[in-house]
């Protein structure tokens, strides 16, 4: 029955609107590729939507039994996203590897990944000359304030 499926999966991403996409890392050697929407952009032959340069979500690697036409592309030719960085507009696509046993007490038997579904970025270092202080970001109460420039109306804050 999975065989009868990844089969169907296979043949509708080699059919559907990212279909270039899939054929070219069904193509690919390697077990990293590191590249620009603009890259894929030229691979598939139009413009990505707004929303894959808004939300980092649409980049996304969904389950087998549902999801995007977009993800089901590089899911169904083996590959996974990382690293996407919607800032330079690029992401990092790495071999699918076969799921590791889940270990002892998970739910249903299964791990949750959240860079499985919710590829991030390297955070990197702060900028130069950024500082900020415990004080800064708490009131006196140990409540988050929102920070040195803070201008909300004190009144507002008082809800007692």
């Amino acid at each position: 029955m999975a065989a009868v499926r990844d089969r169907l999966v296979q043949e509708a991403a080699s059919r559907g609107k990212y279909a270039p996409l899939y054929r070219h890392l069904s193509a690919r050697a390697g077990s990293r590729w590191r590249t620009s929407f603009a890259e894929i952009q030229a691979i598939l032959g139009f413009d990505l939507p707004d929303s894959a340069r808004l939300y980092r979500p649409w980049w996304s690697n969904q389950k087998k039994d549902g999801g995007h036409s977009h993800a089901l592309a590089w899911q169904a030719a083996g590959w996974k996203t990382r690293e996407v960085d919607l800032d330079a507009e690029s992401l990092v696509f790495v071999r699918a590897e076969e799921e590791p046993a889940a270990p002892a007490g998970t739910v249903k038997g299964k791990a949750f990944d959240l860079d499985e579904f919710w590829p991030a970025i390297p955070g990197g270092a702060w900028p130069e000359g950024f500082a900020v202080s415990r004080e800064q970001i708490y009131d006196e109460a140990g409540r988050l304030t929102g920070g040195p420039e803070d201008d909300t109306d004190d009144a507002l804050r008082d809800v007692s």
